[in-house]
């Protein structure tokens, strides 16, 4: 069964973000992408705790994109680990559903 997934990924910076996060809808891995500008991040990175300003992105996609989405996703982001954290909603609009589902086809 093909479900819903929301996938949060943090970039560098929101040109960055929107180009990747456009290329993804584009190729139709994603239905849409929310772009939030200046989140603050704080995490260990090599032993050290760091801090940055990154940009959050919320991708809408399927379970059945989700193999070539996350691989498209981690091959064109700049970060040697991305955050890529997929989460299944528990409930969701069925109309809303319908389209996004409609919008995304899994690569062959």
């Amino acid at each position: 069964m093909n479900e819903v997934l929301v996938v949060l990924c943090t970039f560098p910076e929101v040109a960055l973000a929107r180009q990747i996060g456009t290329a993804l809808v584009e190729k139709q891995l994603a239905a849409c992408v929310n772009l939030i500008p200046a989140v603050a991040s704080v995490y260990r990175w090599q032993g050290e705790v760091e801090s940055a300003t990154e940009v959050l992105a919320i991708f809408k996609t399927s379970t059945a994109a989700w193999p070539a989405f996350q691989q498209a996703l981690a091959d064109l982001h700049p970060y040697d680990v991305p955050e890529i954290i997929a989460l299944k909603p528990t409930a969701i609009a069925e109309p809303y559903q319908a389209w996004l589902l409609s919008q995304v086809t899994p690569e062959a």
